[in-house]
């Protein structure tokens, strides 16, 4: 019985006429309760009585520094209660019982972990006031192997609307790029974005919020006319921004929940965009409108996008071309054409592909690598070598990689074949080479017992022009044709002038 429902039957027993005495032998309490209960149905709250502690108090502010400096060190090197009482004891000669310690570490440690500095202010953000940004790590199954990828997100703090697209990588590129496809998505721009203190926008943390910031990060709020707010270094700064942090974390475990299985990138790219599609009809809290509407009426208060978008690839002055008709860009090879060997080019290096240029024009492009040390070469860049090389052709890397990705098909393998047999294997091999690569024409030259080279080359040019060839126009329903009948009296003259001469 609780006491409210003692008192309550108290009350109603002494509208029977009972005195206090027998109230009190009837339930069993003393008199003073039962004066309580008649003066009041609401029992009085326990008070606890305040007590000292004689044998602890001179120690107190001790025990408290020894704990308050402990923040500084590693957790598994910190005073436990026991530590405590032991050190007290055996170096200052307290005399405190375990228990007594015990209980005020535990009331101290509860005040610094729950101090006035992490009370959360709420905020409210007007529309196209502000975003925040942020990267974050997960993992996936990409080509039947898995990766750990990094997820670009972008998110309006009043709409509550995030962009997500994912990167083999958080360098550089890949921050500028997720920045420009955000923009373009949104259809606008932010006044103020929120980032922690990514190197790729800054460089070095100085006094308070300011930032050595980076040129190129710099260039690129200044090409589309946003202001930055650096949070504070450490835990403490990502309570600063965390809508941001809360959306990466929803959106992973709502959308990456089981890890995805892709064949790249771009098809893993292409679920977070349906993801963020199926994100609009969601409601945040109690709002009255889901993140989709409230976006679009958050649209009308960005900034506009400038005319061109921000140029986010990095620009690599002078990679050397090494003697395997390769050069190295972020520990990853890639294939260029075999005359520029030992020679310098220019990179420009975006976030999910890369050019290679020389002489002013591009010579080579290639999907950046997901891998660290792996090898991405095209059959094509080599072929001038191959010529004059044909026995290297069989087991070289870059026809490994072109069967793979069938580059090189079937037609190509019953030419060689063919060749092969036919001149020999080196002149077989150059006749392959030799021969552009047209499937089609490839198979007819077979087709018909030939593995002439200009054979193949006359039958693509057949084929290339049969496929280019103007519709035919059925008679009566084009325009009339009232060009006039061409003249050849004209030729007349000139022959009567050629047998003058």
């Amino acid at each position: 019985m609780s006491r409210v429902e003692l008192y309550e039957r108290i009350r109603k027993d002494s509208r029977d006429g009972l005195s206090i005495r027998a109230l009190a032998q009837k339930h069993g309490v003393h008199r003073r309760t039962v004066r309580e209960a008649l003066a009041s149905a609401t029992p009085r709250p326990h008070r606890t009585p305040e007590r000292v502690s004689p044998a602890l108090g001179p120690w107190m502010m001790l025990i408290r520094a020894w704990l308050v400096a402990d923040r500084e060190v590693p957790r598994k090197q910190r005073h436990t209660a026991r530590r405590v009482w032991q050190r007290l004891v055996g170096e200052y000669g307290a005399q405190v019982a375990e228990s007594t310690v015990r209980a005020y570490v535990a009331q101290v440690n509860f005040e610094l972990d729950n101090t006035i500095f992490a009370v959360m202010v709420p905020q409210t953000h007007g529309p196209g006031e502000e975003a925040e940004c942020d990267f974050g790590e997960f993992m996936a199954w990409v080509e039947g192997v898995w990766l750990r990828l990094w997820m670009f997100c972008l998110r309006l703090s009043h709409s509550g609307r995030g962009f997500h697209v994912a990167f083999s990588h958080e360098a550089q590129e890949a921050f500028f790029e997720g920045h420009v496809r955000a923009f373009d998505q949104f259809g606008g721009v932010p006044t103020r974005i929120r980032y922690d203190n990514l190197s790729a926008a800054v460089i070095k943390v100085l006094l308070g919020r300011d930032r050595l910031e980076n040129p190129r990060f710099v260039a690129l709020r200044s090409h589309y006319g946003f202001d930055s707010f650096y949070c504070r270094p450490g835990l403490e700064g990502s309570h600063e921004k965390g809508g941001v942090e809360g959306e990466i974390g929803r959106f992973r475990r709502r959308h990456l929940v089981p890890m995805p299985r892709v064949a790249d990138l771009a098809e893993l790219n292409e679920r977070l965009a349906a993801a963020d599609r199926l994100d609009d009809g969601r409601y945040i809290g109690r709002r009255p409108h889901t993140v989709g509407q409230a976006a679009r009426a958050e649209q009308a208060w960005l900034r506009c996008l400038p005319v061109e978008p921000f140029d986010a690839v990095t620009v690599l002055p002078a990679v050397k071309v090494d003697t395997k008709g390769r050069i190295c860009v972020r520990q990853s090879f890639y294939s260029v054409p075999v005359r520029l060997a030992r020679r310098h080019v220019t990179v420009r290096l975006g976030a999910q592909q890369l050019e290679a240029l020389a002489e002013g024009r591009v010579v080579a492009r290639h999907a950046r690598s997901l891998h660290k040390g792996s090898e991405d070469l095209v059959l094509d860049h080599y072929l001038e070598i191959l010529v004059r090389k044909p026995g290297a052709l069989p087991g070289s890397t870059a026809l490994a990689q072109a069967r793979a990705s069938g580059a090189f098909g079937p037609s190509h393998e019953r030419f060689w074949a063919e060749a092969r047999r036919r001149l020999g294997d080196g002149a077989g091999t150059r006749a392959l080479i030799g021969a552009p690569v047209v499937a089609e024409a490839l198979d007819a030259a077979v087709g018909i017992g030939s593995v002439d080279p200009e054979l193949v080359a006359i039958e693509a040019r057949r084929i290339a022009s049969r496929r280019s060839a103007a519709p035919v126009v059925p008679i009566g329903t084009g325009a009339r044709d009232i060009r006039p009948v061409p003249r050849l009296d004209r030729y007349d003259l000139l022959l009567a002038a050629g047998s003058e001469a």
